[in-house]
């Protein structure tokens, strides 16, 4: 998929590479404001005269994992922008709209792994096939920065008309210190994380906020101490931690040899899962079945 056909589509999943019969898919998931393909391009500077994402040029990732199949997922984080609608949805059902649009396109996981009834067990199959997550300045904790959003939200409100200024701020609360929803999310996924290889990376340079430079995740939110979860700093500031114009690039080896240890231990292991998952499906469809004739 090329640039220009991203930007008129930004939503949903996007192809960037792809071999012949690929093993693994990676699917990159931008965050608030973020951008299925900016969020992970460079900017043009001197060093780099033109923008580059590393998830689709062809010397850096693609040339890594030559047999993966490289996505990016779209979908409405737009919580500040002063023109156009933004985001009313919720976290759950930006969750429930990519576990959907990933099943579809192949034949947040804890919806996934929750749908096991027969009608609906198709969108199991999500859960059952992610091998590795890598959450890349994730605010597990939440972040008292995204208060200055709020606050720049209200003081556009206050300033701008209001049938330009449409915003719903559902999903910048739920990002906040302290939020319910952000607790509830961590409270249901951490049992799951057995499941997964898990690696936390957290910014190591400050972002420039415009009155004081600061964390926008600080690495305790980012990469919380946990029993089997790899977790390391990038030497980067928030929006520049996922973007490598080169394999030099600070993090970039860090990330990609993450991602090729963990493509080479995913299909055995997926296998084996398939088969259990397989046979724990066919006993409750049994169970069921024998709860029917009962009933009757």
């Amino acid at each position: 998929m090329t640039t220009q056909e991203l930007s008129r589509e930004p939503y949903g999943i996007h192809e960037l590479y792809s071999c012949e019969d690929p093993l693994i898919d990676i699917v990159a998931i931008h965050g608030l404001n973020g951008d299925p393909l900016k969020s992970w391009t460079t900017t043009k500077h001197d060093q780099e005269p033109l923008p580059k994402s590393w998830l689709s040029d062809p010397e850096l990732l693609p040339r890594a994992l030559k047999q993966a199949r490289i996505m990016t997922w779209g979908y409405n984080a737009n919580v500040t922008s002063l023109l156009g609608a933004t985001s009313s949805d919720r976290i759950l059902n930006h969750a429930q709209t990519l576990i959907a649009q990933l099943e579809a396109d192949r034949s947040a996981l804890a919806y996934s792994a929750s749908r096991t009834s027969k009608h609906i067990q198709h969108l199991h199959s999500i859960y059952v096939s992610t091998y590795a997550i890598l959450f890349l300045g994730t605010p597990h904790n939440g972040s008292d920065k995204v208060k200055l959003a709020t606050i720049g939200q209200r003081m556009l409100s206050a300033l701008a008309p209001k049938k330009i200024w449409d915003t719903d701020n559902q999903l910048l609360n739920a990002l906040e210190e302290g939020s319910e929803t952000l607790q509830n999310i961590t409270d249901q996924f951490a049992p799951l994380m057995k499941q997964f290889r898990i690696y936390f990376f957290w910014e190591q340079e400050k972002t420039d906020l415009g009155y004081t430079k600061d964390y926008v995740v600080d690495e305790s939110s980012a990469a919380p101490i946990l029993d089997n979860i790899e977790r390391s700093g990038i030497p980067a500031c928030h929006s520049e931690m996922c973007k490598f114009a080169s394999k030099y690039s600070p993090g970039y080896k860090l990330v990609v040899a993450a991602l090729i240890r963990y493509s080479r231990e995913a299909p055995s292991v997926i296998v084996s899962r398939w088969r259990e998952a397989e046979e724990m499906l066919r006993t409750r469809r049994a169970i069921e079945a024998q709860e029917l004739v009962r009933d009757y």
